[in-house]
């Protein structure tokens, strides 16, 4: 894994080894943004199920104002935090909760990043609280990351595109007008 552009580019990160962590791959996180060029100056980023911090670090690079890190492993906890030591001073929060707790704790993100382990249904009930709680700002994106389309409808929410690249999908909602 590497940071794609910004003032971190072609820095590497520290990954996990084994198979039960699924970092998202360079080329789909290349295309989520470029989808999402121009929205990452001066925004509050929630990166939820941050793993190794892929998708923070990446906002940070590009001109995020700050990056809320959250993660319920220890372990991802620690790959972080040895990526995030290789940054200079900057702008950014971890937390080591359960995303539920993380997200009665926090609000006001402009872009905020899901992407739990595929078999679960985290995702589907962290967009639920997002809508519920208003936690995102006017005119911000949700992105959720996982195997298989999306289906439903989240109160407060509005799915607004989705992408498929191999066996991933990405599934933008924006704050219901």
């Amino acid at each position: 894994m590497r940071i794609i552009s910004g003032k971190y580019r072609g820095m590497k990160l520290a990954e996990f080894s084994g198979s039960e962590i699924r970092p998202t791959a360079d080329r789909v996180k290349e295309s989520l943004f470029n989808i999402l060029y121009g929205k990452f100056a001066g925004a509050r980023v929630l990166d939820l199920f941050c793993g190794s911090g892929n998708l923070g670090i990446e906002s940070l690079s590009r001109g995020a104002h700050s990056v809320h890190f959250n993660d319920l492993s220890p372990r991802s906890v620690a790959v972080l935090r040895g990526n995030l030591d290789k940054l200079k001073a900057e702008n950014f929060t971890v937390t080591n909760l359960d995303y539920s707790a993380c997200l009665a704790r926090v609000k006001g993100f402009d872009i905020i990043f899901i992407d739990p382990p595929y078999a679960s249904e985290a995702g589907v009930r962290a967009l639920e609280i997002i809508g519920a709680n208003s936690l995102l700002n006017e005119g911000g994106v949700a992105v959720y990351e996982r195997d298989i389309p999306f289906r439903g409808e989240i109160v407060g929410l509005e799915k607004y595109d989705e992408r498929r690249y191999g066996k991933t999908y990405l599934t933008f909602f924006r704050v219901s007008l």
